[in-house]
């Protein structure tokens, strides 16, 4: 059964009740959570770097549009093919021209979660075009049948012994074993061999520089840098919110990124990409293509509000301090963007209608917005979307894709009689006697409420008649 939205709830369920999928979580959890606080020792620096960071955001997004068209010039310029596309059907569409006239039937993929967000090995695999992911984690879930967990560490929801189940069920001639060491050179080893054979790298873009036409890609494994200097064609895809004014913009939001995602005072490589191969360079593709996606972007981007929501760098910190996620991973949600910052992303992606059970699925504590390295305000963000989910947009505003999907009669009902009693004291005060007259006659189960709670019982007395009481007392 495919993992959807639509199913928090019961997927939900099923992985609190995997105890090793909530130790793996566990372990990794707070294997991530000290780095990062390690990474940030100096409180004031992370303050003045999470700042930064807003600020250098907040910029570029209020400045968007030109942003984008002065990229595509640009990359034009320097003789990079900028493509748009507004969903992720144009996406694929884009894609699969490139490959078909170039007749390649293999394309070696670095890390994109946008690819995964377009559902493109998918898409290209009804075309007769095979893809296949080298980033390690990537790799070992696309052997699975699976998708990834997480944003920054794909198979984190797997220990070695899984990892090394799935190379033994999967790959010729695999010794079992459980040393990182030797399930990590296995993998490169196998995908070693298709760079060498493919005509098409694709790879995710960080950063993309308005102010030059560059392209940042942010990698430790030397992957992302294979697939964009060994074939023939590099084809980078990104959302459009991804770009930055000036190359002086990189080097603080590269530090807030590794820190936060990895605890790593800078990666192992930062890939820079502004043309094609030159005369006399000797590596290089022939070919670079940029596929630049808005699908539900400018949805959020059209809300100042909701605009904060395209600050983020995916970094994925949120998701490694929300006490939701890291019981019950990823794949309960159902989407591409899991955790926090998939709750108030997905919804402008796919709908509310779709992610009405992501977004109710929070405590609203804030560990998400305090860790953010760029300060999104996730718990108010959630909070909108609730009451977008219930209640009609604003005058003036636009309608949300899925307006009003969790409106419930009944519960505006109820609420209006609250409003109601709550403002007529005769009406209150009889229905605080009815309720405690008959505390004793309530159900043991109330619903969702009783799955992690005591049932709620009405004091024998009401605060009013104590406070009477007392009083009374006084007097005498």
């Amino acid at each position: 059964m495919s993992q959807v939205p639509q199913r928090f709830h019961q997927q939900a369920k099923q992985a609190l009740a995997d105890k090793q999928l909530r130790a793996n979580f566990r372990g990794a959890m707070d294997y991530l959570r000290d780095k990062r606080q390690a990474a940030f020792s100096d409180h004031e620096e992370e303050h003045e770097i999470r700042d930064i960071a807003q600020a250098i955001r907040q910029r570029c997004l209020s400045k968007l549009p030109q942003l984008l068209e002065q990229l595509e010039e640009k990359c034009t310029n320097n003789g990079i093919q900028v493509h748009w596309a507004e969903n992720a059907d144009q996406a694929n569409m884009i894609i699969a021209k490139i490959a078909q006239r170039h007749k390649a039937d293999l394309i070696v993929k670095g890390k994109s979660m946008v690819s995964e967000e377009i559902e493109m090995n998918h898409e290209m695999a009804e075309l007769g075009i095979e893809c296949l992911e080298s980033d390690m984690g990537e790799y070992i879930v696309q052997l699975d049948g699976d998708k990834p967990s997480h944003i920054i560490m794909p198979a984190i929801h797997k220990n070695k012994q899984e990892v090394s189940d799935t190379f033994e069920q999967n790959l010729s001639d695999f010794t079992p074993t459980v040393d990182v060491d030797s399930l990590i050179q296995t993998g490169r080893s196998r995908l070693r061999e298709k760079f060498r054979d493919t005509t098409i790298g694709l790879s995710g873009v960080n950063f993309a520089v308005a102010e030059t036409g560059t392209l940042c890609l942010v990698e430790n494994e030397g992957n992302g840098r294979m697939c964009t200097t060994i074939p023939k064609v590099h084809i980078a895809i990104t959302g459009i919110e991804k770009v930055v004014e000036y190359l002086a913009d990189v080097p603080p939001l590269y530090s807030a990124l590794t820190r936060s995602a990895t605890g790593q005072s800078i990666t192992t490589y930062f890939n820079m990409i502004s043309h094609p191969r030159q005369e006399g360079e000797k590596d290089g593709p022939h070919e670079v293509h940029l596929v630049l996606l808005d699908n539900g972007r400018t949805q959020a981007y059209q809300d100042e509000e909701m605009r904060k929501t395209l600050q983020c760098i995916r970094c994925g910190a949120c998701m490694n301090h929300c006490p939701v996620y890291t019981k019950i991973g990823g794949h309960a949600y159902g989407t591409v963007y899991p955790g926090p910052i998939g709750k108030i992303i997905s919804p402008h992606m796919m709908g509310l209608a779709a992610t009405k059970q992501l977004i109710t699925a929070s405590t609203l504590c804030g560990a998400c917005s305090e860790v953010c390295p760029v300060r999104i305000p996730i718990p108010e963000l959630i909070q909108r979307l609730r009451h977008e989910s219930k209640k009609p947009a604003h005058p003036g505003a636009q309608a949300l894709d899925g307006q009003m999907a969790a409106y419930s009669k009944v519960e505006a009902t109820a609420m209006k009689s609250f409003v109601y009693a709550a403002t007529h004291p005769s009406v209150y005060h009889s229905a605080t006697l009815v309720a405690t007259s008959m505390r004793n006659w309530l159900p043991n189960q109330i619903g969702a409420w009783t799955q992690c709670r005591t049932t709620p019982k009405p004091a024998p007395k009401t605060l009013h008649d104590l406070m009477k009481a007392g009083k009374n007392r006084n007097k005498l």
